[in-house]
């Protein structure tokens, strides 16, 4: 059962890696109208921004566990 699965799984990554590179290669028209405007540079700013507040709230969220980890082995020992 399990040999059947695996060669079912390969085939279709086989396939569907062909279907992908059969795709021309091909510049992003939508990338170059906004570098050209300009626009492309927001996009950028607004997904630094994203990422900055993900890692300070993983940050945050790490130094609270920490805080808790700490107060729960204090009362154990």
């Amino acid at each position: 059962m399990n040999k059947i699965v695996l060669t079912c799984i390969i085939c279709f990554t086989l396939l569907t890696s062909n279907i992908l590179f059969a795709q021309e290669m091909t510049s992003p028209e939508m990338a170059d109208v906004m570098r050209s405007e300009g626009k492309i540079y927001v996009v950028v700013a607004i997904l630094v921004i994203i990422f900055a507040g993900l890692i300070a709230y993983v940050v945050t969220l790490d130094r609270k566990l920490t805080r808790l980890e700490k107060k729960i082995t204090d009362k154990k020992g």
